[in-house]
């Protein structure tokens, strides 16, 4: 039975976490450990992850009482702290979503068989009223799109035991890496596609994604998901991150996306989905990059 290590980050969850650890405790055909951090909350969801670590012996609270101030801040605490060592492969997980029970057995399956160094897979987002969407990100992958996109939610990420040390040591040898880079899954994905390991994304859809007013990213999907990333684009905090992570990742491709020229003949090459290169391609035609 393959061994998994679930890092899961966690802020004032008491309204969803014991479902999503209930459903990460229930998974079929492998052996779980959950490591849990809590970013300083106010809703006793630090106590409720005590006591469960003391009533279980697979599940581990890490040291509480720092403010992180965001999702990434606690993975990067996460990869950073917890010991890989014994564990055939490494996951994440939110606070709110609900694994299916297969979820991990579907991700271990692919990597023992060599099929992928990493998994991740399309998710089905939920909302409380009972509306279901599924959310697709399994689209080819093109040659550069790790650096303008992350392969999709970081809870939906698996990673063999090499890959994730490989990742672990990089995040420990990055200065004020929260100060740099926000999302931690887009990161995690440069990293490994540029280090050379092999990632797929999967089709299956094998958990639910909660969407709710305090998603830190949420689905990025439809109109007001547009409006709020053009936002993004034109106040350069995109551009500002796409820079960040070439910098700590590949310096070298860093220099010529510097370039007008280069952005434009390449843009095609920039993200998975059709639609979202045409956007980015007349975002960057114009100047707005």
């Amino acid at each position: 039975m393959c061994k998994v290590a679930v890092l899961l980050a966690a802020y004032n969850g008491m309204e969803w976490i014991e479902d999503q650890v209930n459903s990460i405790l229930s998974q079929k055909s492998v052996s779980v450990s959950l490591f849990i951090s809590v970013d300083l909350s106010s809703d006793g969801t630090d106590v409720w992850a005590r006591e469960l670590a003391e009533k279980l012996n697979n599940v581990y609270l890490l040291p509480y009482g720092e403010r992180f101030g965001g999702a990434g801040a606690n993975f990067y605490r996460l990869i950073r702290d917890v010991n890989f060592h014994g564990f055939d492969y490494i996951s994440f997980s939110d606070q709110d979503d609900i694994w299916l029970d297969n979820k991990l057995e579907r991700a271990c399956s692919l990597l023992s068989a060599k099929i992928c160094d990493v998994y991740s897979s399309d998710v089905l987002a939920f909302w409380s009223d009972g509306r279901q969407q599924l959310i697709k990100k399994s689209y080819p992958q093109k040659k550069f799109d790790h650096f303008f996109e992350a392969a999709g939610p970081g809870c939906t990420y698996v990673f063999n035991e090499k890959s994730a040390e490989a990742l672990q040591g990089f995040i420990r040898d990055t200065n004020d890496l929260t100060k740099r880079v926000a999302l931690h899954d887009w990161l995690a994905y440069a990293f490994c596609r540029k280090h050379g390991f092999k990632w797929h994304i999967d089709d299956q859809p094998l958990m639910l994604y909660r969407q709710h007013d305090s998603n830190q990213v949420g689905i990025n999907d439809g109109f007001q998901a547009y409006k709020k990333r053009l936002r993004l684009i034109k106040n350069h905090w995109y551009r500002g991150q796409v820079k960040s992570i070439l910098e700590l990742v590949d310096p070298y491709l860093s220099k010529h996306l510097d370039s007008y020229f280069f952005r434009c003949a390449n843009a095609s090459l920039f993200r998975r989905r059709t639609r979202d290169n045409v956007v980015l391609f007349i975002v960057l035609l114009f100047g707005i990059y």
